[in-house]
C-alpha cells in the first residue's frame, strides 16, 4: 500500500487510520480497512456512538483537529463549510481542520447528501460538539494555567491568560491524541434529523472571524492534478468485474441463457436468478465482451408504456393512488363566484434523467463475516443498511467507505451498484466491481417524474389575487426511495421477487404569497411497470421543485397580465419582508424595465428578446431569479443569456461557494428548461446518451450570472445547495412570453416545440 497524506497528519492513538476518501485527504493504490491499519499499528478505533463528542471530532497533538461528518459533499463544497463551523466555535482557522465524510466506520449516519440539509441540519450537531469541545479545552486549561476561564483567551488554537500572554497551551498539548470522553445530549434520531446538544454557549453572529468568509475548496487543485481516488479506480486483490445486463424491453425476463456464447472468453462466469442476469470475468474488456455476446432469449410482455405523445392526457386520466391537501385556508369556491376575474392554465413536465457523467459504480468485499463496500453513492450510511440485507448479515458487519462518484444530485444508479456488487460478491465468493455503461446508466436510472399542473386564481377589481387553487398530479417523487436500504427499491430486488414499496409523494408550490383564500393539493398515480423499470422515479435535483414552481410562477405572470401589470410590481403587491427584498434585489441587479410583459413592436423579427422572473422559496430560502432570454423565431432555438439571481439563506457561511453553487444550479436548471426529456416508446427507454438525451454545452451556458446575496448571520442557514434550481424554467418561460408573446407550458423549450407556437 502507498498513502500520500496531504495536508493532514493522523494520530494513530486518537481514532486509529483513516481509510482514504480520495475526495478528501488520502489517496491510495491498494485499499486497507479501518480494522487492518488499526490492529497494524496496535491500536483500535473507538465505537461510534452519537451520544459521545469523541463520535464528531477528534484534536490531535500537533492541534489540528478532524470533523467526522455523516454527510457527503457532491461538489458543492459542503466540507469546506463544514471546517469553517467547526473551525469558528474552536477560533482556529479552517485550514487547521480536516472533514471525513460518509465513512460508515468513521462518522454517524446524519443522512448523506439530502435536500440542501448539508450546512443547514448536518452543520448543527456539528457546530454543538466543536463548542462542547472549547468549552472542555477552556476548562481543562484553566486547571494547567491556574487561571480562571473568563482570563482565558483563543487564538489559532492556542489558549491564553490575557492579563499574563506569556502563559498559554496549545489545545493538542490539552487533549492531542486521546478521546474526550464527555457525554451529549443526542435527540435519538439519526440521518438528516440527527442533533446533539451542548452545555456551552455558541458564539454570537457579530463575534464570527471564519464564518461568512470563503476558504477555497480542497478538492479542486487534487481534482486539476489527477490526485484523487475516484470509486471507480477501486482495486482489491481477486477481485472480478462484473456487468449487469438489462432487460432489452420493459418487464421482460430471461427465459433462456446460453452459457456456450462466451465460453471462449477466459474466466467468465455467468450469474442468473430469476430476472437478474450477469455476467463476470477477471478483466474488464472480458465481461464487457461478454454481457455483449451472450445470448438469452427473453419473454415478449404486452408494452408497459403508454404512447410518448399520450403521456400527460396518460396522467390526467389516470387513477389517483393518493391525495393530498397542502393547503386549504378561506373560502375558494365562494370567492370564485363573485370575482373580478377568473385565470385558468395547465402545464406540464416531462420524465427527466440524472445523465450522469458515468453510470454508477460500486465495489464489495466479503471476508468472512465481515464486508467491505466502495461506494459512490449520496448516501453510504443507507447504502451499508441495503448490502446488509440483500447478503442477509447484520449491519454491523458492512463497512460502507465513500468516495467521490460521476455524480448524481439525487438517487441515481450509484444504490444500485452497491446492491448488485453485495450480491454478486456472494454467489461468487470473489470481490467484485460493477459498472455499467452510459447508455446503460441513462436508460435505467430513476427519473425524475412526469406531471401535469393545473392552476385557477381569481382576481378583484384592484389586480389583486383573491383566490388561487393549484393542483399538481404524476408519478410519485418516491416511487423509489431516495436512498437504498431497503432492496425493495433497487432494480436488482424488484427482478429477485422482492414487493416494491414506493411512497406516495409530490408536492404544490412553496411561497409566501399574502393571498386570503387557496387550496393547494397534489395527487400521485400508479407507475407504469410496478416492478425493475426504467421510468421508475425518485428524487433529481431539488425533487419537484422545478416542475412545480415552473407551473406557479408562470401562473403568476400570466395573472400579472391579466392584471395589466408589470410582474415585479405585481408580485410586490402579494409580498413583504424578506421575499420582497429579495424581488427588489434581483430586479434592481438586472436592471428591471417596469412594463407590461409581452414583445415590443411588433415582435416578429427573427431573432427577440425578452426578460422574466420567477420568485420561489426552499425549506425558508428565498430565491428571485430574473433571466434574459434570445429566440431565433426561425428556428425556435432558445438562448438563455443572462441571469441576475437574489438569494436569502440566513447565515451565509462561506459567500463564493454559494455563489458558484447557485452558478451551477443555473447552469443544470437551464438545461433542463430547455433541453432534457427523456424520451420513450412502447417498450423501453431510447434517450440513452448526450446525443438522444441532450443537455446544454458550454457554447450555450449563460453569457453572465450576476449574484446578490443577502446575508442574514442572525438568522440559522437554511439551504443553498438546490433552492436556486426551482425557479429558472419559469423565469425562462416568461421571458419567451415577453420576447414572443407566446406562452409556452410544456417544458422543456426545445426549437421543434416552440418553432410550431410561433406560425
Amino acid at each position: 500500500m502507498t498513502t500520500q497524506l496531504q495536508n493532514l497528519r493522523f494520530d494513530l492513538t486518537r481514532r486509529g487510520i483513516l481509510k482514504g476518501a480520495g475526495a478528501l485527504v488520502i489517496s491510495f493504490t491498494a485499499p486497507v480497512t479501518i480494522a487492518e491499519a488499526a490492529t497494524a499499528a496496535g491500536t483500535a478505533p473507538k465505537p461510534l456512538d452519537p451520544t459521545q463528542l469523541d463520535s464528531y471530532l477528534a484534536v490531535h497533538r500537533d492541534g489540528t483537529v478532524t470533523a467526522f461528518f455523516g454527510k457527503i459533499d457532491g461538489g458543492q463544497g459542503t466540507d469546506v463549510g463544514i471546517a469553517q463551523i467547526v473551525a469558528e466555535e474552536l477560533d482556529l482557522p479552517a485550514d487547521k481542520v480536516a472533514v471525513v465524510m460518509g465513512d460508515t466506520v468513521l462518522t454517524i449516519n446524519q443522512g448523506g447528501a439530502s435536500g440542501s440539509f448539508g450546512i443547514t441540519w448536518g452543520g448543527k450537531p456539528m457546530r454543538n460538539a466543536a463548542c462542547e469541545a472549547r468549552q472542555f479545552l477552556l476548562n481543562r486549561a484553566a486547571e494547567k494555567l491556574k487561571t480562571p476561564v473568563e482570563k482565558l483567551t483563543v487564538a489559532n488554537g492556542i489558549v491564553s491568560v490575557t492579563d499574563a500572554p506569556g502563559k498559554k497551551i496549545t489545545y493538542g498539548q490539552l487533549v492531542g491524541g486521546k478521546f474526550f470522553n464527555i457525554p451529549m445530549k443526542w435527540n435519538g434520531k439519526i440521518g438528516n434529523d440527527l442533533d446533539v446538544a451542548t452545555t456551552a454557549t455558541p458564539k454570537k453572529p457579530a463575534d464570527y472571524k471564519v464564518v461568512g468568509t470563503s476558504p477555497k475548496r480542497r478538492d479542486v487543485a487534487r481534482k486539476v492534478f489527477a490526485q484523487p481516488t475516484y470509486v471507480t479506480d477501486i482495486r482489491v486483490p481477486g477481485m472480478m468485474h462484473a456487468r449487469i445486463i438489462r432487460p432489452p424491453v420493459a418487464g421482460a425476463v430471461p427465459t433462456a441463457i446460453d452459457q456456450a456464447s462466451v465460453k471462449d472468453i477466459k474466466g467468465v462466469r455467468v450469474v442468473q436468478k430469476e430476472g437478474f442476469v450477469a455476467v463476470l470475468a477477471d478483466k474488464e474488456w472480458d465481461a464487457i465482451r461478454a454481457a455483449q455476446n451472450l445470448k438469452i432469449n427473453w419473454s415478449q410482455p404486452d408494452a408497459a408504456f403508454p404512447e410518448p405523445a399520450q403521456i400527460y392526457d396518460y396522467i390526467r386520466k389516470a387513477p389517483v393512488r393518493k391525495r393530498t391537501v397542502e393547503k386549504n385556508t378561506g373560502s375558494v369556491e365562494d370567492v370564485f363566484k363573485n370575482a373580478a376575474k377568473v385565470v385558468t392554465a395547465d402545464y406540464e413536465w416531462p420524465f427527466q434523467s440524472h445523465a450522469s457523467m458515468a453510470s454508477g459504480c460500486a465495489v464489495v468485499q466479503i471476508k468472512g463475516d465481515s464486508v467491505t463496500l466502495w461506494t459512490g453513492t449520496q448516501k453510504p450510511h443507507y447504502a451499508r443498511d441495503g448490502v446488509a440485507a440483500i447478503l442477509n448479515v447484520p449491519v454491523e458487519k458492512v463497512d460502507a467507505h465513500w468516495l467521490t462518484g460521476p455524480g448524481s444530485y439525487g438517487r441515481n444508479d450509484a444504490g444500485d451498484t452497491a446492491l448488485e456488487a453485495a450480491f454478486l460478491a456472494k454467489e461468487v465468493g470473489r470481490p467484485v466491481r460493477v459498472q455499467g455503461m452510459r447508455a446503460e446508466g441513462i436508460a435505467w436510472d430513476p427519473k425524475g417524474p412526469a406531471s401535469v399542473h393545473t392552476a385557477r386564481a381569481a382576481l378583484d377589481e384592484n389586480g389583486k389575487i383573491v383566490a388561487w387553487q393549484f393542483e399538481s398530479k404524476g408519478f410519485s417523487r418516491l416511487e423509489i426511495d431516495s436512498n437504498e436500504s431497503d432492496p425493495a427499491n433497487s432494480i436488482l430486488g424488484q427482478q429477485l421477487g422482492v414487493a416494491p414499496k414506493p411512497t406516495e409523494a409530490f408536492g404544490t408550490p412553496d411561497e409566501s404569497y399574502d393571498i386570503p383564500n387557496r387550496l393547494f393539493a397534489w395527487e400521485t398515480i400508479p407507475p407504469l411497470l410496478q416492478r425493475a423499470s426504467p421510468l421508475r422515479t425518485s428524487h433529481l435535483r431539488d425533487p419537484i421543485g422545478p416542475q412545480v414552481h415552473f407551473a406557479s410562477e408562470s401562473f403568476i405572470d400570466e395573472l400579472a397580465l391579466a392584471a395589466q401589470t408589470d410582474a415585479v410590481e405585481f408580485r410586490l403587491k402579494h409580498l413583504k419582508g424578506r421575499d420582497a427584498e429579495a424581488v427588489k434585489a434581483a430586479a434592481d441587479k438586472f436592471g428591471w424595465d417596469t412594463r407590461v410583459s409581452g414583445p415590443r413592436g411588433d415582435g416578429k423579427a427573427d431573432i427577440v428578446t425578452g426578460r422574466g422572473i420567477a420568485y420561489t422559496k426552499r425549506l425558508n430560502t428565498i430565491v428571485v431569479v430574473v433571466a434574459e432570454v434570445e429566440v431565433d423565431r426561425r428556428s425556435g432555438k432558445v438562448r438563455a443569456k443572462r441571469f441576475a439571481v437574489a438569494q436569502d439563506c440566513g447565515c451565509i457561511v462561506n459567500p463564493d461557494l454559494v455563489r458558484m453553487t447557485i452558478e451551477g444550479n443555473i447552469v443544470q436548471a437551464t438545461s433542463r428548461a430547455i433541453l432534457e426529456e427523456v424520451k420513450f416508446d412502447r417498450q423501453k427507454v431510447t434517450s440513452v446518451d448526450w446525443e438522444s438525451y441532450p443537455i446544454l454545452d458550454i457554447t450555450d451556458a449563460p453569457e453572465k450570472i450576476d449574484i446578490v446575496l443577502l446575508n442574514h448571520p442572525e438568522i440559522p442557514p437554511t439551504g443553498a445547495g438546490e433552492p436556486s434550481s426551482r425557479g429558472v424554467a419559469a423565469a425562462i418561460g416568461n421571458a419567451i412570453f415577453d420576447a414572443t408573446g407566446v406562452r409556452i407550458r410544456r417544458a422543456p423549450f426545445k426549437p421543434e416545440r416552440l418553432k410550431g407556437s410561433f406560425a
